[in-house]
């Protein structure tokens, strides 16, 4: 069994409100985005690693990721068209493993459990049980349903799919000038089932300001 890994790196996180591209943001003397990619190199599992970049960084991802397992993809406007870029570069595979670079912290056991989901259900993605009690409000911002929470996850990365599966849901998204933020969504989307697998509160997405002194929080505690 053929497995590609595909690393988001091409966003823009303006919620980060920093001049440098939040992938390139340090902790603890290292990138964020080499955490991530790093994270996935040792893993026998994982054949190739494919890194999308913004073209005005892509020799500074070179630079850092200089491994003969990682290759480079220039990133879209979306999401959904820099993972397709990235696709579209895979010349054979059984399963593609999509994961966001902002997520530095993802533990093997999380990829390997959700790779072997998606091996006998076509489509696992990783998450956490929610904590809060979530309200749906409408437009007015008054509360209109309290969703049992015990059937609520926060979906996080990785997320993998049959090959196959994926473009299949790709071009009926293309079809139907779909455009999501999340990958599962075109599987939903082209009516095919998800499965949810438990992962860990450390694997944070590195968003805001406050996320970074959180990841240094997480190093510290788990030594990593």
């Amino acid at each position: 069994m053929s497995n590609t890994a595909i690393i988001l790196g091409a966003g823009s996180g303006t919620r980060m409100k920093s001049d440098k591209n939040k992938m390139l943001l340090e902790i603890s003397g290292k990138t964020v985005i080499e955490r991530s990619v790093e994270a996935f190199l040792p893993l026998r599992e994982i054949d190739e690693i494919i890194v999308t970049a913004r073209e005005e960084e892509l020799d500074t991802y070179i630079s850092l990721l200089d491994y003969e397992k990682v290759t480079f993809v220039i990133g879209g406007a979306t999401r959904q068209e820099s993972v397709k870029n990235a696709v579209e570069t895979v010349d054979e595979a059984d399963y593609i493993i999509i994961h966001d670079g902002a997520r530095p912290f993802i533990k093997k056991e999380n990829i390997l459990s959700t790779l072997k989901a998606a091996g006998e259900y076509g489509a696992a993605a990783v998450g956490t049980p929610v904590k809060d009690t979530i309200k749906v409000i409408d437009e007015n911002g008054f509360v209109i349903e309290t969703p049992e929470r015990s059937t609520l996850f926060a979906v996080q990365t990785p997320q993998v799919f049959s090959l196959e599966l994926y473009k299949k849901a790709m071009k009926k998204a293309e079809e139907d000038k779909m455009n999501f933020t999340d990958d599962c969504q075109l599987i939903e989307y082209l009516g095919e089932k998800v499965k949810m697998v438990s992962g860990s509160y450390s694997n944070i997405k590195i968003t805001t300001p406050d996320d970074i002194a959180l990841a240094e929080n997480i190093i510290r505690s788990e030594k990593l």
